[in-house]
């Protein structure tokens, strides 16, 4: 009986040190540039049924302003919606001029 009592003693000894050692995950912090990319591509114009994933390629020219070199999606008018809200926007980002870039995006539907 000593020995089942010491037992448990040490089980709840041992969750206790690590649930109070493990740490809760924190809110995982944006970069900036995905927060404008974010703020630029807020509300479309049409309704988004299912999320529709896409694929961005772009770079930045001299003035920093986004040029969308494709958008890999399966639907027509999500392309057309991120060149419209994406051309030749400027950022506030730290990227080089002429590199190329690519941006996973995902349109997620309001249901």
């Amino acid at each position: 009986m000593k020995q089942m009592k010491a037992f448990l003693v040490a089980g709840v000894l041992l969750v206790g040190t690590l649930a109070s050692a493990a740490s809760l995950p924190s809110e995982i912090e944006l970069d900036p540039t995905t927060l404008q990319f974010e703020k630029l591509l807020k509300s479309p114009s049409f309704e988004v049924e299912n999320d529709v994933p896409a694929m961005v390629t772009f770079m930045l020219n001299d003035e920093s302003e986004v040029v969308v070199l494709s958008v890999e999606t399966e639907m027509k008018v999500v392309e057309l919606y991120v060149k419209s809200r994406l051309n030749y926007k400027k950022l506030d980002a730290d990227l080089d001029t002429g590199r190329v870039y690519k941006l996973p995006v995902l349109l997620r539907s309001e249901g």
